[in-house]
């Protein structure tokens, strides 16, 4: 039966299995136009697609973490390729969801992990030890 099973792949593997079998179709000015036009909706869920994208110009994320609805803020905190000024900024935001995706964020600097370690609430303080173990158990898995 192990003999007929499919053979798995390495993580190596995989990538280049995905950059060479499924490319990423190109980032065109026109989808960088698109881009600034969709941060401009009425819609947040629209709003938020754009907040989570990874090819977002600077200038429309800084702009996408002002945004009135915590939703969209809360894209733009745990969005990996979002500038760590603009991570910054949401440290000090007025939603917990907010901060609490900007915890998980594997992208935040350390001072504001510092600052979120001391947050007003709970759930934040709770996201920053878990992540902070996590990244503990990993480095000891590694050196193990």
């Amino acid at each position: 039966m192990r003999d007929a099973a499919p053979s798995m792949l390495s993580s190596a593997e995989a990538a280049l299995l995905a950059a060479t079998q499924h490319p990423a179709p190109p980032v065109t000015d026109s989808k960088i136009q698109r881009l600034r036009i969709l941060s401009q909706s009425a819609i947040p869920k629209i709003r938020e697609s754009v907040a989570s994208g990874y090819h977002t110009p600077d200038d429309v994320m800084a702009a996408l973490a002002a945004d009135p609805d915590a939703g969209v803020r809360g894209c733009v905190a745990r969005n990996e390729s979002t500038p760590c000024d603009i991570l910054r900024s949401l440290a000090h935001d007025e939603s917990e969801q907010v901060r609490g995706w900007l915890a998980v964020n594997f992208s935040v600097p350390a001072d504001v992990m510092d600052r979120l370690r001391d947050d007003p609430s709970e759930t934040v303080r709770s996201l920053v030890r878990w992540k902070s173990e996590l990244a503990t158990t990993g480095t000891e898995l590694a050196n193990a």
